[in-house]
């Protein structure tokens, strides 16, 4: 990252210890006098403090009113990075919204009253669902077709924010990310490194239908552009690799990188019929329906999608390029993993 005249000295980062969260910190740590950080637990704390001495914590919830007035207590002009969020709730549904606008919407007033230069919000591709067909692409006049309750969830944010830029109480900028990979991964990714590993990830049909990926530096790097380009207020853009990957393509580079970090790798491909993807997003939905979630379900009933974007946009107005692809970012996840002692 370069130091850019329009940057804030400080910068203020929700769901700073996430897995996009902990990569901005990093980029962000070297530029800025002061970074707050809000974490949801103490032992997340010492993880990011150690980082640079610029780095401030605050411990609690996004939902906690009181936690995300001390998040911007005495902080002066700065700019927000909204990351926090959840994705797979433990359970229940409602945890979603409480978390996504609930948590937004504070963090929307406090930024507000505080008055911050530029508030840039991290939302996802659920507000809009699957592509309608396999060589259709999202791009920034998509209409809303939010994808169950997380969809939902962050359609909601998203219009939360850009109601805080019309009503002229702060410069916003919605950055809509897809599936993401990088260091700093959580657990999930790591099983989904180890299922493919020993050639038991399983593809719903054949595996041709596409997807947008963000390796977290390439998501960072649009991050802090979406900060300082001029005209981006009251702007969302989609952010992502620089081209969308087949679902087969995905798999095939995590073994390519797995194999390139010294790690022996199966070539069998299991295969799921393509209804056995219908069947799961059907037992979603109605699960969902009664405030239930059950994330191997979920994941089953969505990886038969295809859900790509197009970052052209992004690229003309932010001034965003991806350096990195999808072999080269998925070795980095490998290399992180493998140097913590993580079993791929």
């Amino acid at each position: 990252m370069t130091s850019d005249s329009r940057t804030a000295r400080v910068a203020v980062v929700t769901g700073a210890a996430g897995w996009l969260g902990q990569n901005l910190v990093r980029a962000l740590a070297g530029h800025r006098e002061r970074v707050r950080c809000l974490v949801h637990d103490a032992e997340q704390a010492p993880l990011l403090e150690i980082v640079a001495p610029s780095i401030e914590t605050v411990v609690g919830d996004v939902r906690d009113p009181a936690t995300v007035d001390r998040l911007f207590d005495a902080i002066g002009p700065a700019a927000v990075f909204n990351a926090a969020g959840v994705i797979h709730p433990g359970g229940r549904t409602r945890e979603l919204f409480d978390v996504n606008v609930g948590g937004a919407q504070l963090v929307l007033d406090r930024a507000r009253r505080t008055g911050v230069t530029r508030f840039v919000h991290v939302s996802s591709n659920s507000p809009f669902g699957a592509n309608a067909t396999p060589n259709q692409r999202f791009t920034e006049d998509s209409p809303y077709n939010p994808y169950l309750a997380y969809g939902e969830s962050k359609m909601e944010a998203e219009q939360l924010v850009q109601r805080s830029y019309d009503r002229g109480d702060l410069a916003t900028v919605i950055i809509r990310a897809p599936w993401f990979y990088g260091p700093f991964q959580p657990e999930r990714q790591t099983r989904f490194f180890s299922a493919v590993r020993r050639g038991m990830f399983p593809i719903p049909g054949a595996g041709t239908n596409c997807r947008s990926l963000a390796y977290t530096g390439n998501l960072v790097h649009g991050l802090l552009c979406a900060e300082v380009a001029d005209g981006a207020a009251g702007g969302a853009y989609w952010v992502a690799d620089a081209e969308p990957y087949e679902l087969r393509e995905v798999i095939q580079g995590v073994r390519v990188a797995l194999e390139a970090e010294g790690l022996p790798v199966s070539q069998r491909q299991p295969h799921l019929p393509a209804l056995a993807g219908t069947v799961a997003a059907a037992l979603d939905r109605v699960l969902q329906d009664r405030g239930l979630y059950v994330q191997g379900l979920h994941v089953l009933g969505e990886l038969k999608d295809t859900i790509a974007c197009d970052i052209s946009r992004a690229r003309a107005d932010l001034g965003y390029e991806p350096a990195t692809g999808l072999v080269d970012g998925m070795r980095a996840s490998v290399r992180w993993c493998l140097e913590r002692g993580a079993r791929i």
